[in-house]
Order: C-alpha cells, then structure tokens, then sequence
C-alpha cells in the first residue's frame, strides 16, 4: 500500500497514548498525498528506496538526464537511456524533444520543441561504481523542429556574444545567493511561522552555531554534489538574512558560465527537493529591512589580469555605466525591491563605483586597486537572473567600441584608500 511508504512523524518517547494519538491525528492532516507538508521529513522510507538503488545497471547503458530552461526561466528535465558508447562527448549525444504548450514555449497544436545537447556533466543523484561510464546531466538549449532557436533560448544569444572574443579569455566567477523556505513557501528556515527571529541581521553572516546557521546540511550536500558534476565550484557562505546562503561559481571562460551556474542551480533544486525544502531566488524574499539576494558577477578579461590592467577595467565600468538603464532592465524582475540604496544596495536608477564598496554598482577590491590589475565586480544582478542573458550583455557591453564618458568613484567615508 502507498501509504505504508509514508514516514510518519515520532511521538513521545514516553508512549503517553493521548499525545501519540494527537500526533496521528496531525500527521493524517500534514499527508496531502504522498508528501508531507512539514519541512525536514523525508517523503519515503529510507530503507525502500535504498532496495531499488542497490540494483546494478546491464553493461553499457547509461541514464541521461537532459536539462533545459523553460519560460520563466526555471530549470525543467527528463530522463532517457543511452547506449554508454554515446554518452562520451556531446556531439554524440541525440537530440531530443518535448512538450512545449505545458511549459509556455509552444503552441498545444505545434507542440513539439527540440532540445539540442550543449555541455555534459557528470549525475550526483546517480553516481555509478568507479571505472563504470557515469549517469550524466545533459544541459541542452531549445529550437522550434524547423531549426530556428526558441525566443526563450537565451544560451543561443549568448553563444553569439561571445562568439569572435575567444582570445580575450573572459573569466566570470557567480555568486549565486539563495533563500530557504520551508514548504509553505512563506516561512524561511529558523524563522517563526507568521514572524521575524528575535534577532536582527548582524550573527547570521557566515554564523556558526544552531542559532546562527540554517540548513547547513543542505549547502554541503549541494557543494559536494556540485563538485562531483564537475562543476567549478569555488566556496560557499551563509549571507546575512537568516536562511540565507551563497554559493560561488567560477572562473568559468564564456558561455561556459551559464552552463554551470543553470546546473547548479538544477542540482540545488534536486537537494532542496531530498531535504523537502524550498529554494527561493527573489531578489527581496522579506520585505522590511532585510537583505535582498543578487547574483553578483565577477568579471576579467585577459588585457584586465595583466600589468596596468586596472586601466582596461576603469574603460569597462566607463561602458557599464553608459549602459547602465539596459543592464538593469536584463538584470532579473523584481530587481527595483531590492535596489533601493540600502542593505548592501545601489540605487536602481543610478550608476556608481568604488574600491571595497558595497553599496556602489560596480566594486573593485582592494587587492585590485593596489597591484593594478584583477577584475571587477558587478553587484547590480538580481538572484532570479538568467546567467545567459548576464554574462552575454556584460560581454557585449565592455567589447563595444564606444567613447563612454569617464566616471569618478565614490569616495569612501572611513578613509583607508587612496585614490
């Protein structure tokens, strides 16, 4: 029986008989088919899902998971068998299909949308013996059966940014920031239900301790699952709303940016999905006085890293700024809620820059400003952004051929660098 699958929650260790039977009682009203609605419970028995797990795979098949981004911009995917001599490099892989009048891309009576593989990374949630070919996720792009990509194929656009600048060598490094809400999707971890934590932010950024840090657990099995995909992962952090959290991804050259920031955020969604969890990447989660969640991008190109490359990034930020009405409008809906000048913020309808300043659009870090060279940071992403449309437009931008008028960096107040 499926219900005989169904985790139920523990009762008293004592056995007091009423308090075991008001527990069933709610736990019969938390069951809305076979998931619970209380974040941290597992949805299945552990043991019966481990007995299918244990089966092992015929020789020469793998299981392909091909990804893809649907309109609004979230990660959708489905699962096919593959002969294993298929699945060694992209360009072997098949294509596929799918129904695109059930995700906003097609038409009900011209349904069928093409998905073309683009980058293969290695499946955390199927990992195979060692020395056995491994499952893989597919990450794909979208095309209408006659060839011509969909509007929402945001990849395609990119590819074409940076498409001739193989030699500037663009390195991007995301920092992907998030928000962990239980599953009525209102109440972030740690926090009350209905209410805000006694404490205010100030504890929580990079806070250890039960206090302090909210669904450690999940971020290291998302870190570890990002690295066994062969994913560049390169840290991780709690952030300062509590249940919040960052990860960073990077250096990635090009349009290999977008592929790995988009899996993992498909493996985060998988991790969340384990742990009954909700990942929300709003860029202001709690209204009030509470940090927002962006994207920040860090950017450098080849003539940036070398001497004097400070130089080439003032140009760059010079082009940003110029542009800066059209970044903002690619740099994720809901942006204007967080972008208000406050809580780590620039204002939205205004460009700035500075050294280690937070509160500026771009930000040069300190270590940059001194030896003359590095990258820059822009802050101005939202976390709901589409990575594609991000790196392509910076790229486009700071390529263009164009006379930007010079911009001054704000000045810190507490004094410390020279400008």
């Amino acid at each position: 029986m499926l219900s005989s699958i169904i985790n139920s929650c523990p009762v008293s260790v004592g056995g007091d008989e009423a308090l075991a039977k008001s527990t069933e009682k709610k736990n019969a009203i938390r069951h809305t088919g076979l998931l619970p609605a209380v974040s941290g419970l597992s949805a299945f028995d552990a043991n019966i899902i481990l007995k299918y797990e244990a089966l092992t795979f015929p020789e020469g098949k793998v299981l392909a998971e091909y990804v893809w981004i649907d309109a609004s911009g979230n990660c959708r995917s489905k699962t096919r068998t593959l002969p294993a001599n298929k699945v060694t490099r992209v360009d072997l892989l098949p294509k596929w299909n799918f129904d695109g009048s059930s995700t906003d891309q097609a038409p009900a009576d011209n349904s069928e949308v093409i998905l073309r593989p683009c980058r293969i990374f290695k499946d955390p949630f199927r990992p195979s013996a060692v020395g056995k070919i491994p499952n893989i996720i597919v990450m794909c792009d979208t095309y209408t059966p006659s060839g011509e990509p969909l509007p929402t194929n945001n990849r395609y656009v990119a590819a074409r940014s940076f498409r001739g600048h193989e030699l500037e060598e663009v390195w991007y490094g995301m920092e992907q920031e998030y928000t962990l809400f239980n599953l009525d999707e209102k109440t972030p971890l740690g926090w009350p239900r209905g209410g805000e934590p006694a404490r205010g932010q100030g504890t929580y950024y990079c806070g250890v301790g039960p206090e302090n840090n909210y669904g450690r657990p999940i971020v290291e099995a998302h870190y570890r699952a990002c690295i066994y995909a062969g994913i560049d992962i390169s840290g991780c952090n709690g952030e300062v709303l509590p249940g919040q959290h960052e990860y960073q991804v990077g250096p990635c050259v090009g349009i290999d940016a977008g592929d790995q920031l988009y899996i993992s955020r498909y493996i985060l969604q998988r991790v969340c999905e384990d742990f009954q969890v909700c990942c929300v990447v709003h860029p202001k989660p709690i209204k009030g006085e509470w940090n927002g969640s962006g994207m920040h991008v860090n950017v450098s190109t080849k003539k940036m890293r070398e001497e004097n490359g400070i130089v080439e990034i003032k140009k760059a930020i010079n082009k940003l700024g110029a542009k800066h009405i059209e970044h903002i409008s690619v740099y994720g809906s809901g942006n204007e809620l967080r972008l208000t000048g406050k809580n780590q913020t620039s204002p939205l309808d205004s460009f700035s820059w500075g050294i280690a300043n937070r509160t500026t659009s771009v930000r040069i870090s300190q270590d940059t400003w001194a030896t003359g060279k590095g990258y820059f940071e822009d802050r101005r992403p939202a976390a709901n952004c589409c990575p594609y449309i991000v790196t392509g437009k910076i790229m486009t931008t700071i390529m263009e051929n164009i006379d930007a008028p010079e911009i001054d960096p704000v000045r810190p107040t507490g004094g410390g660098v020279s400008l």
